[in-house]
Formats: C-alpha cells, structure tokens, sequence
C-alpha cells in the first residue's frame, strides 16, 4: 500500500499489527464506513492524542494501523460488534474531510524490510513472559495467559509481543512509532524491566498494583 486512500476509525487506544481485537461500532458516521467498505473489508485505525472517540473534533497521531474485519454482529439497538485483526503499520500522509466519516492518505513504513536479531528476539520473549506471570500474581482479575502461542515468522512473533506486553497508551504509541523492528523489541525490553521492578517494588511495599495502570 503506498498514498492510498483508507477509511479511518480513530480510537483511544494502540493496535498493534497481528493483535486481534474487539471493537463497538455506534456512531452513524462508523456504521455508513462499514456499509462503504471495499471487498477486503479493510480500514485503518489511529490513537486519539487529544479529544474524544465521539463526535470527531479530535486530534489524531500520523502513525496507525491497517485493520481488516475476521466477524461482526449487528445488535437490536443497532450496534455493531466488531472482531478485527492489524494487518500492516501505516504513516498517515494527510487527513481528508471527515465527511461522512474519517478518511486519510497513507502510506507504507515499511517496518519489515529490517531481518530482526534472533538473540534479541529470544530475550524480549523472556522478558515479556516474566513481566507477565508476574503482573498475573499481582492483578489475579486479569488473569494473563503465560503460554500465548507465537508466530514462527520473527516480523510476526516480535509485533505478537509488542500487543502482549502490560504497558501503558503512551508507551504503546512509542513502540507503535520506531519503523526498526529491533528498536521496537528493544523499547519493549527496557519497559518490561522497568514495570518488572516496579512491580517487585510494589510487592515489598503490600501496595496496590493498580497504581501503575
């Protein structure tokens, strides 16, 4: 995809691509885009900077993500339920009118053409695993699966661990924005060495993990 024209449906949130996530369609403007979509039932996505989901008047983030449709279902009140995938990382080259609903040119960043270091691969994996397990003795509500399967593939298996990583919005867009592959499993090490020992912190403390987001 290079200055293509995609719909875009910008969120308070980061997705990552090859997350698989849930998302509530209910605006008018969201629901004419899904009826509008082509046939590979594709649009893009976006964090909100600023501003809010509904009603548009937004400030929006140049980076996003290609999200393609895996189900939906329509619901009595009219909403509908979505169950995407990210495809791909897009750079937003300009925003057009919001009428009917968000629209932007985007291109490609091209973010897989760089081979990712197996030894990095391999010790971001242990970090994220560790971050996780750890956070699940803490916060038992979430419950956070220690034995996720992986991607075979590197590009796949390093954005599979960037969605699986407890870290906050910003820190996600941070990750979300480095076009390097092993900038990002990088980035994605430092956190979950920064969160691990605030955790243990924590622990010591008999504090309340929620204070960390």
């Amino acid at each position: 995809m290079s200055d293509a024209l995609l719909p875009m449906f910008p969120l308070g949130m980061v997705v990552f691509p090859h997350q698989v996530v849930g998302l509530c369609v209910f605006e008018p403007r969201y629901q004419v885009m899904l009826r509008e979509l082509p046939d590979d039932q594709q649009f893009g996505t976006c964090m909100i900077e600023r501003g809010s989901e509904i009603g548009g008047e937004d400030v929006r983030t140049c980076v996003g993500t290609v999200l393609r449709i895996l189900g939906s279902q329509t619901l009595p009140n009219g909403q509908t339920l979505l169950r995407v995938e990210g495809t791909q990382c897009v750079e937003v080259a300009r925003w057009l009118d919001d009428s009917p609903y968000p629209r932007a040119s985007v291109r490609d960043r091209c973010c897989d053409e760089i081979d990712v270091e197996p030894a990095l691969l391999k010790s971001t994996e242990s970090a994220v695993r560790a971050l996780r397990a750890l956070r699940s003795e803490m916060v038992t509500e979430e419950m956070l699966q220690h034995d996720c399967a992986m991607d075979a593939d590197p590009q796949v298996r390093s954005w599979q661990l960037c969605a699986m990583t407890p870290m906050s919005t910003l820190d996600q867009f941070k990750v979300l924005s480095l076009s390097n592959p092993n900038d990002r499993l990088r980035l994605v090490a430092e956190i979950c060495c920064e969160r691990y020992g605030d955790y243990q912190r924590l622990l010591a403390s008999d504090s309340s993990p929620y204070l960390l987001g």
